[in-house]
């Protein structure tokens, strides 16, 4: 039988389970117990308020690709992507960027502070044989 050690794994909050947070909660405490590793995903859209922050046993904020899409082209967007990066590591989250497409949106981010992001930038989605791949070949971005 496999084991896996639950600080290996971390699980996603989306925005349907805060549709019912209040159910929600014990679950995503327990999990915590157990040694998983709480993110919210698409922080700053939907059903992620601020207040969550204080409740919620997480590790890791996941910046909202919609974020990142108009950051680059104005002050509003970029200052709204530097300041869910400050308050993420003021509060000593992990930061992770979604949707990262080219390399201007790259260098953004390290420049705010942002080590890691996911996106087409890096790879499309992967099958699991195609990731082994990956991985076998190396790390370069396309």
């Amino acid at each position: 039988m496999f084991e896996l050690d639950p600080a290996c794994l971390e699980l996603e909050i989306t925005e349907g389970m805060m549709q019912d947070f209040d159910s929600s909660l014990p679950n995503i405490r327990r999990l915590k117990e157990l040694g998983v590793k709480i993110s919210i995903d698409d922080f700053g859209t939907g059903y992620s308020s601020l207040s969550y922050l204080k409740v919620l046993p997480i590790e890791t904020l996941k910046i909202d690709k919609s974020f990142l899409d108009d950051s680059l082209e104005s002050f509003q967007g970029q200052a709204l992507v530097k300041t869910i990066i400050d308050m993420g590591i003021n509060l000593k989250f992990n930061v992770i960027a979604e949707g990262i497409e080219d390399r201007m949106q790259v260098e953004f981010l390290l420049s705010q502070g942002c080590l890691v992001g996911q996106g087409y930038f890096y790879s499309e989605p992967l099958s699991a044989t195609e990731c082994e791949a990956f991985f076998q070949k190396g790390l370069s971005p396309k």
